[in-house]
């Protein structure tokens, strides 16, 4: 009989990283505002996975506003009335 072995907890164990590889990881950490312990799992799991295997795309998304009464069902309606506003302020900016 196969005795089936996994890890529902996490385990704790002891290695030795390179100074520069510490170094590395801490700067990573705080450019990404998350964990030491964070940082290293995922580059450890990006070293394991087998060649040519594409990493996940991430896309943040922001809140830009939107103007009062802007229908954004009518994108190039919108993009025109931005161009037209420019025209008129360069115009003005003439006079």
């Amino acid at each position: 009989m196969q005795q089936a072995c996994c890890y529902d907890a996490p385990v704790r164990t002891t290695v030795t990283l390179d100074p520069d590889v510490v170094a590395g990881l801490r700067r990573a950490a705080r450019e990404r505002g998350t964990s030491f312990k964070q940082v290293l799992n995922d580059a450890v799991r990006a070293g394991l996975r087998p060649p040519g295997t594409p990493e996940r795309y991430r896309l943040s998304t922001y809140a830009m506003g939107l103007r009062e009464g802007t229908d954004l069902d009518k994108a190039l309606a919108l993009a025109a009335d931005v161009d037209d506003e420019e025209v008129v302020r360069k115009l003005e900016l003439r006079k």
